[in-house]
Order: structure tokens, then C-alpha cells, then sequence
């Protein structure tokens, strides 16, 4: 698709909103949960996605179930990682640092090497992938439509929370490098964050048997209700603004943190 006119009516002249044909997006942890939706929602608005995972088996299989896709092997956390997948990449749209790992316990809780893990994926591995691929996001301008980032951060980077000491941290850091680079760039590049709450994803299940296997149906419930509107999210649902924010209609917005959260910080 080339240059699309927004009428008033928020449609593309096709007369879908939110369309991405013609546009190249890679998604960091795209081969499960939020990426993964991510990556199918972006497809279905018409985008090529590379499907950037160190898991290859399930990237694969993603890409080839998609179709308009491709498996890339990556590693958030290796530069040299990053930097082969770079040579394979020569167009660039938008990058979705989606890549993350989670961490439950207080600072006395938490020791050096957790912090360290968490600091290495979460916030060296958006700065590692958005150097890299950020010359090719620059030469994505074309008229007034410019490269987009969207960064995966949290609700933990928004509050406090107890016993996400390290986690909140390094979400805090992915909402400060996404308002930092949307002035750096202002003219050349949008780019924006999405906030989820609690969003039912492996990640979630995983948190809930590594930490609550005796009780996890009862720690499941809290998780519910912590947010005003009483359930968990679904992956879909960022996945949908993933695609807004890399939009023509969104052309307006950058530096935003967009929470999607069940009302968890307007409470």
C-alpha cells in the first residue's frame, strides 16, 4: 500500500482502518503468547513479519502457518545474536520489542544474578535490537509516514508493585528509553509503548506453576480481581493496539505509554 489518505472517518481508502500492506515489522519473542498474536494480527492487517525468536522449532512453524512471514533466529540478550539476524533483514517498518522475562520478589528477595538476568533481556535486549535494526527504521520514511518502534513494556513500570522489585524496574526503563527516543527522533521515527496489566499468556502460566503450584486457581483469582474489571487480558487485545500504533491512523502519537490494564492504574 502506498501513502494512505485518512478520510473522516478514520478509513483507509481501501475502507479498512489500521491496514499495513506493503510494510516489513519484526517481532522480538514473536513465536509465543503476546508476540505471537502480535505477529498474526500485523499478517492479517497485510504486514510482512519476521518471526524473531531463539526458540526456531515454534518460529518456524508460526511463519508457516502465516504464510506473509518469516522465522529469524534471535537472541535479545547476544549483540552477535542480533547482528546476524540484522544481515538478513534488508527493509525495515516497524520493530515490536516484545521480548521479556518476568521475576517475582522484593529487593532482599532478589539476588544479583536475577537483577543482572532481568536488566540483560528486558532493557539491554530493546537497547541491543533498536540500535541495530534503527538505520533501517530511519530509511523507512517515506513522505510523512515514518519507521515505528513499539516497546512491550508493563503496568509494573507505571506502579509499584509488591514483589516485582526487578521487574518494575526494568519496565520502568523501557517507558523512559520509549519517550527518550520519541524526542530524539521526533520527525524521523514514531515510537510508542503498550502497558499491558496481567494477560493470560504462557508467560502467566508459568508464573502461576513455577511460583503457585499449590495454589494457583486461588492466586489466578487474585490476579482477576487486582484488575477493576475483573478478568485477566488477552493477548489479542495488545495485539490490536501493536497494529494502531504502527498505523497510519497513529501518526499523531508518539511517546505514548498506552495501558491496557482492566483500569488497574485508574484505581
Amino acid at each position: 500500500m502506498g501513502v494512505s489518505t485518512v478520510q473522516e472517518s478514520g478509513q483507509t481508502r481501501q475502507g479498512q482502518p489500521f491496514r499495513l500492506d506493503g510494510r516489513h515489522a519484526l517481532v522480538t519473542g514473536a513465536a509465543s503468547g503476546i508476540g505471537e498474536c502480535t505477529a498474526r494480527e500485523l499478517v492479517r492487517a497485510g504486514a510482512f513479519v519476521w518471526i524473531a525468536d531463539i526458540n526456531m522449532e515454534a518460529a518456524a512453524k508460526l511463519a508457516s502457518e502465516l504464510g506473509q512471514a518469516r522465522a529469524i533466529r534471535l537472541d535479545v540478550t547476544s549483540a552477535e545474536s542480533i547482528a546476524t539476524a540484522r544481515a538478513q533483514v534488508d527493509r525495515l517498518d516497524l520493530l515490536v520489542n516484545n521480548a521479556g522475562i518476568g521475576h517475582v520478589g522484593s529487593i532482599e528477595a532478589t539476588e544479583p544474578a536475577d537483577f543482572d538476568r532481568l536488566l540483560d533481556v528486558n532493557v539491554r535486549g530493546v537497547y541491543l535490537a533498536t540500535r541495530a535494526f534503527l538505520p533501517l527504521l530511519l530509511a523507512a520514511q517515506t513522505g510523512e509516514r515514518v519507521g515505528a518502534i513499539v516497546n512491550i513494556a508493563s503496568v509494573a513500570g507505571q506502579v509499584g508493585i509488591k514483589e516485582r522489585f526487578a521487574y518494575c524496574t526494568t519496565k520502568g526503563a523501557v517507558i523512559a528509553m520509549t519517550r527518550q527516543l520519541a524526542v530524539e527522533y521526533p520527525k524521523t521515527l514514531r515510537v510508542n509503548a503498550i502497558c499491558p496489566g496481567t494477560v493470560e499468556t504462557p508467560f502467566v502460566e508459568g508464573y502461576l506453576e513455577k511460583f503457585h503450584k499449590e495454589n494457583k486457581e486461588e492466586t489466578r483469582a487474585q490476579l482477576r480481581a487486582r484488575q477493576p474489571v475483573g478478568r485477566l487480558g488477552r493477548p489479542e487485545e495488545i495485539a490490536s493496539m501493536v497494529r494502531y500504533l504502527a498505523s497510519d491512523e497513529a501518526a499523531f502519537v508518539s511517546g505514548a505509554c498506552m495501558a491496557i490494564d482492566g483500569g488497574w492504574t485508574a484505581a
